[in-house]
């Protein structure tokens, strides 16, 4: 979790202390800030325990349909290549082509669909607890 706390407190103060004129080249663009999932569902609070964050580089090839899962630690991406469909059970559907980011849902089951013509790669940060699994597949 302190690891957690730094790297959000880093990316708040990065606007700032870029602020003086010796790093004028540096941009920083928000791509996420939310408390809610892409579907609008509030993010769960964090899990007490050893905190562990993943980060995953995930590359799904065209005409591959994953199967249906749910993660349950909050995690969030973003797409570097392709094109990619995520579906929830409830019939919410997000469409996310590269540069696009996405705060994942928490504890709901869905899955994520590539019905491009080339893969789809997303890198996706996972913010869980040491031992606790990532995803469960149904």
């Amino acid at each position: 979790m302190k690891a957690l706390v730094i790297l959000v407190c880093l990316a708040l103060a990065a606007p700032v202390a870029l602020a003086d004129q010796s790093h004028a080249n540096v941009r920083v663009e928000v791509l996420a800030q939310t408390s809610n999932s892409w579907n609008g569902s509030a993010l769960p609070s964090y899990p007490e325990g050893t905190p562990e964050l993943r980060i995953l580089r995930i590359t799904i090839p065209a005409g591959v349909t994953l199967p249906m899962h749910k993660h349950p630690v909050i995690n969030a991406g973003i797409m570097l290549e392709g094109n990619l469909t995520v579906i929830s059970e409830a019939g919410d559907t997000m469409q996310l082509s590269a540069g696009d980011s996405i705060v994942e849902l928490v504890d709901q089951w869905h899955y994520g669909r590539n019905d491009g013509e080339s893969d789809a790669v997303v890198v996706v940060f996972y913010a869980g607890v040491a031992g606790q699994p990532i995803s469960q597949a149904r």
